[in-house]
């Protein structure tokens, strides 16, 4: 029986080592197989990296055109809004001396009459002009009695004056003008030390 025993066992082993060989057989030949389809898997693999790549790179170079394009939308709005709100300012920067040479001519004391009308005449001109640059925001800038200001003034004279505070404009030898918050053209004027 032992013979027998032994025979069954050897049999057996015989068996299991033929079932294990055959399975290692097995999972080479899905080794393979594996390996074949990995060959096949990996350049569509790299295509499919190399596509999404290209994708991403052409989503990127969108985003930036379309936010440079929304960039030039705002900066021509911008453009076209300042435009339309100094649109006057080279005719009134072109004013700006004929109303200077108005008001020379309106200091002018006389006692001849007709004279008088003339400037009355003046007067009612210079007045109509100053009227229609204020319809279009122009203002004159207040400079005597303010502190001065280098952006609203400029300082051709110094003075020491007890009667005004230090760093205050006490006469003006020009109008200065601005056009809504743009200055046009700076107030010439005398500042106390």
């Amino acid at each position: 029986m032992t013979n027998e025993k032994q025979t069954i066992e050897e049999t057996v082993t015989e068996e299991q080592m033929e079932e294990t060989e055959a399975g290692h057989a097995g999972e080479q030949s899905v080794e393979n197989e594996q390996v074949e389809e990995t060959a096949e898997v990996n350049p569509l693999e790299k295509e499919l990296n190399e596509l999404k790549a290209k994708l991403e790179e052409e989503e990127n170079r969108y985003l930036r055109l379309q936010a440079d394009f929304d960039n030039f939308r705002r900066r021509t709005r911008l453009d076209a809004e300042a435009a339309q709100k100094y649109r006057a300012q080279s005719l009134v920067t072109d004013i700006l001396p004929a109303l200077d040479n108005f008001e020379r001519a309106l200091k002018v004391d006389t006692e001849d009459e007709q004279l008088k009308a003339v400037l009355q005449g003046m007067e009612m001109v210079y007045r109509q002009l100053l009227e229609a640059l204020q319809k279009e925001g122009v203002e004159v800038i207040e400079a005597v009695g303010q502190p001065f200001d280098p952006y609203q003034h400029q300082a051709v004279m110094q003075v020491e004056d007890s009667s005004f505070e230090p760093n205050t404009v006490v006469e003006e030898f020009q109008k200065g003008y601005k056009l809504k918050d743009k200055i046009i053209r700076p107030s010439m004027v005398k500042v106390n030390q």
